[in-house]
């Protein structure tokens, strides 16, 4: 049993680490050759030039200023010097919401922490209960609920404190509800001109056999909604056509490296095989292998694409329809549009860079096939992870390891390694267990058939959220109780077996302990460290970049990964809410977590992750359900608790709770939650209104009548562009000269997305394109 000591040591370890891991930092961010690393946004933004351009040749890799290495910590007060408006230019409201979910957690905990501590620490500590039982413990569990006697009148003051814990925390979801509402619904009034504005997606459009699917909606849309229908784009099945061009994509890059490695060894013309993983078959010239492969690829990307436009069944059944006004938009997106219900369903569509494409293909009628088969397949992947929980449990119980394998003793009681086992051992391997599961995560959600990358992603953090709670959380007290307490199970009577559940339960504080420290602490100062990101970027740099378009896809630093990190932070507000009454000394190393990872995540969002899409804090209702989800859970496992220590005086008194927290939920969703899922036609017409008095002369239709093009035929164009830049290499086949491209950067801030590739146009460069 894991000792404050033990605790201690543990934390002094994650402490070392973090701190190493922010000195590298540190030093890594200040080397030229590193910058565009640690630096991506502000490159992507065209506000940054690479310091390895000027100066001596060291210079250009070393930083040998030493003065900047004295104040290796200043990136914390800069990373909160940025006032949150100014953040929101340059970020996005999404970053700057997703940042205030960690602010949250300080509202919450903060003053959680001073009233536990005052009040509770002293009550549990001034006992001698679990003395005088026979349960294995530590001096961690006597500052634990479990240390009180059965049936003792302290529990009030645990019950007094579980109102206390309620009322704040709701306070401060309300009030952070109400400032999310009002900030997006300003955004969105404040906000540039956007294509999703104006458009709605139209889903089910009913065959006709008299028209294509292109005329059924110019003609339903013309009568329907004559005087504010402006221009449709057919949805296509491109799929295909998607796979030919990204398979393009790798033949060029791969033509790159080889070209690349014959400039730097001209002597010997680079071979391959032709077979799998080049393991075996042919061996032939790579430069020209490759050529020979893009060649040909093109070709069939030119026919696929003709194929796709003239073939009709290619059309799926659905059109991104826009409106000349927002207020037409509005109105078309939140009403039904046809008598029957299943017919002409209409959505807001999202941005362009949002659109998952792929999944525009899927027929409508297969979607409810496709969740229900996910929701079977996500159950039976959560149920099967708990065989390595348990095994994860194993590694935190030691009085058991021992008994089973006595030869170990003398190893596993050296202080230092007993530490490292108890206190970084299990959260490091629950952490590599669950490596591979957002990926999973995301497969079952783009099979699911949602259609927007965000939607994507908050049903993904919905998912992996869902796996924390019965996986990390619920099957870590269950199994540990049985492992901790197998002896006991055994030899008491089963009446008794719901009293040593209760009194088991709170001693897990200290396996969760040790996993916010490692997952929390180390792994908070691991993202900022970025290393994989480093290598990766260093890698491509020296074997495929070749144009400035190359570098800027090298060092693309994503988004910040809604569908992980959220998750991740729900988890710490279920265990800090859980733990708040039980065992308080949780709370402070929760705290640390909500403080560090603010200041990090702040600094990343700031320098380095580029928000693919914006949803305009549409995630945030997910945000204030899972809360008030894990305070429910809270109250019951308290009341549960309770139940076990024959405080049947005090228990009643925890009923009211969840039932308070309920209705306050149904307040709050009904108050604030429709600013997150539908457009007032107020806030529509005002700004259309605003519009029209500053762009009478507004060329509207130039803006969105290729704004839902597939972003893969543009693509494809703009490889066909580039193809005799391509073919131009072929001078590779006889001489050594370097062919210099054409192509040139396309890329700003908001930059497509990686999942889409495509972006809201410019009204700017339409204007000029319209022009006389």
């Amino acid at each position: 049993m894991a000792t404050i000591g033990d605790i201690g040591l543990a934390a002094a370890i994650n402490l070392i680490t973090a701190f190493i891991f922010l000195l590298a930092f540190a030093i890594l961010r200040l080397q030229p050759f590193n910058d565009r690393v640690y630096f991506p946004k502000w490159y992507l933004k065209g506000l940054r030039s690479s310091p390895a351009t000027s100066g001596s040749f060291v210079s250009k890799f070393v930083n040998l200023d030493y003065r900047s290495y004295l104040r290796f910590l200043n990136w914390m007060p800069d990373a909160l010097r940025m006032p949150e408006p100014e953040l929101i230019d340059h970020a996005g409201l999404d970053s700057a919401v997703y940042l205030r979910i960690y602010l949250l957690g300080l509202k919450v905990f903060i003053p959680i922490l001073f009233l536990t501590w005052a009040i509770l620490v002293p009550i549990n500590w001034t006992n001698d209960w679990l003395k005088d039982s026979e349960a294995n413990y530590s001096n961690i569990d006597k500052l634990s609920i479990s240390n009180i006697p059965q049936g003792s009148h302290r529990f009030y003051a645990h019950v007094v404190m579980s109102y206390a814990v309620t009322f704040w925390t709701c306070y401060a979801l309300k009030k952070e509800y109400e400032t999310v509402a009002l900030m997006r619904l300003h955004f969105l009034q404040s906000e540039k001109r956007r294509p999703d504005q104006f458009t709605v997606l139209v889903k089910n459009v009913p065959p006709d056999a008299d028209e294509t699917v292109s005329e059924a909606v110019e003609h339903f849309f013309l009568v329907n909604h004559p005087d504010h229908y402006l221009t449709h784009q057919v949805v296509m099945n491109a799929n295909k056509l998607s796979k030919l061009v990204e398979e393009k994509k790798s033949k060029q890059n791969w033509l790159v490296y080889y070209q690349n490695k014959y400039e730097r060894n001209q002597s010997k013309r680079p071979m391959m095989k032709t077979g799998f993983l080049g393991l075996w078959g042919e061996k032939v010239d790579a430069i020209e292998h490759h050529m020979a492969q893009i060649e040909k690829l093109s070709n069939e990307i030119a026919e696929e694409k003709e194929d796709v436009v003239n073939n009709p069944k290619a059309i799926m059944p659905a059109a991104f329809v826009s409106f000349k006004t927002r207020w037409g938009a509005a109105v078309c997106a939140q009403t039904q549009q046809a008598r029957n219900p299943t017919l002409w369903l209409t959505e807001w569509a999202a941005e362009p860079r949002d659109v998952y494409w792929q999944n525009l293909a899927i027929p409508y009628v297969s979607l409810t096939v496709r969740k229900l088969l996910m929701a079977v397949a996500f159950f039976f992947l959560t149920f099967f992870f708990i065989i390595p929980v348990a095994f994860v449990q194993s590694l935190a119980n030691l009085e058991g390891i021992e008994k089973r394998a006595s030869f170990l003793k003398p190893i596993i009681e050296v202080k230092p390694i007993k530490a490292f086992i108890v206190g970084f051992l299990p959260g490091i391997a629950l952490k590599i267990f669950l490596i591979l599961l957002p990926t999973i995560l995301m497969i079952m959600s783009k099979f699911e058939g949602l259609l927007s990358i965000s939607n994507l992603e908050r049903r993904s953090a919905s998912r992996y959220y869902l796996f924390n709670f019965f996986n990390v959380f619920l099957a870590s007290v269950v199994t540990g109780t049985v492992l901790e307490q197998l002896d006991t199970f055994l030899k008491e009577s089963v009446s008794k077996l719901p009293e040593i559940i209760g009194v088991a339960i709170p001693m897990k504080a200290t396996f969760f302990i040790t996993y916010i420290m490692v997952d929390g602490w180390s792994g908070t100062a691991g993202e900022i460290l970025r290393l994989k990101p480093l290598i990766i970027y260093h890698l491509k740099n020296f074997f495929l970049v070749k144009t400035e378009k190359d570098r800027e896809e090298a060092m693309d630093p994503g988004s910040i990964g809604f569908n992980t990190g959220e998750p991740q932070i729900q988890l710490y507000f279920l265990i800090g809410l859980i733990y708040a009454v039980v065992t308080p000394l949780l709370t402070p190393f929760i705290l640390v977590f909500f403080a560090f990872a603010y200041v990090v995540y702040r600094h990343q969002i700031i320098n380095v992750y580029n928000q693919e899409y914006e949803s305009s804090a549409a995630f945030w209702p997910d945000v204030h359900g899972r809360i008030i989800g894990a305070l429910v859970i809270s109250q019951l496992l308290l009341m549960g608790l309770l139940g076990t220590k024959a405080a049947a005086s005090s228990t009643p008194f925890l009923l009211a709770l969840p039932i308070l927290t309920i209705g306050f939920h149904m307040y709050c969703k009904g108050r604030y939650e429709p600013a997150f899922i539908r457009y007032p036609l107020q806030e529509a017409m005002m700004k259309d209104t605003l519009e029209r008095a500053r762009e009478p002369n507004l060329n509207l239709k130039g803006y969105l009548e290729n704004a839902y093009l597939p972003p893969i035929f543009k693509e494809a164009e703009s490889d066909s562009d580039d193809d005799d830049d391509e073919m131009g290499d072929k001078k590779w086949a006889k001489d050594n000269t370097l062919v210099a491209t054409k192509r040139v950067s396309r890329r700003n801030t908001p930059v497509p997305s990686k999942v889409s590739n495509g972006s809201s146009p410019n009204l700017e460069e339409i204007q000029e394109k319209d022009k006389p």
